[in-house]
């Protein structure tokens, strides 16, 4: 998962998780390896030096309560289905925050789509205006409002643009953000 909000969600859910099995093995003793060296020189005594070394098993149990423990490792239990949920609201978030933004950025790429080919009728209309004009068979306000069209349409388009390299960046974020930091991709080896 590249978003953070998902990240942290499953990381909880992970520790949660892990949480049950230590609780768990509360329940049991713990064996251990333990050692320790000893030496001892007499200064009095020449040559009475003594190493001793020992090494054994070490076992540590607790006896706990059967009922307290397995109300903890029930306690470990709700707490990773909290998480587990959480993790689902996060991951439910993630999709309908996607799809939004999904939806979004196509609704106005039509709508870019269609606003360029206003603008393409537009200056059509335009220079057909400006052409009349020219020949005299209309008046300047003709050509003034054809050209005052133009403008508003392209005015139009350029805030589309605009609006479109928004919602790209919306879209980014929704999917958890760039993919500068990917790794290169491994050798294939054929």
């Amino acid at each position: 998962a590249r978003r953070p909000d998902v990240r942290e969600a499953e990381r909880k859910l992970a520790a949660d998780t892990a949480r049950i099995g230590v609780t768990t093995a509360e329940l049991y003793p713990k064996i251990s390896l333990g050692g320790s060296g000893n030496f001892f020189r007499n200064a009095q005594v020449r040559g009475s030096d003594s190493f001793t070394f020992a090494l054994g098993p070490l076992l540590s149990w607790s006896f706990p309560s059967v009922l307290a423990g397995r109300t903890r490792i029930d306690q470990a239990e709700a707490t990773t289905r909290a998480s587990l949920a959480s993790f689902d609201g996060a991951v439910l978030t993630a999709l309908k925050e996607t799809e939004q933004a999904l939806s979004t950025y196509a609704a106005e790429t039509e709508r870019n789509q269609r606003l360029r080919e206003a603008v393409g009728h537009a200056d059509v209309a335009y220079r057909l205006s400006d052409q009349r004009y020219r020949a005299g068979s209309t008046g300047l306000l003709d050509q003034l409002d054809a050209q005052r069209e133009l403008i508003a349409a392209r005015s139009a388009l350029a805030a589309s643009d605009q609006q479109l390299g928004s919602l790209r960046v919306d879209l980014f974020k929704a999917l958890g953000g760039g993919w500068a930091d990917l790794p290169p991709e491994a050798p294939r080896l054929n």
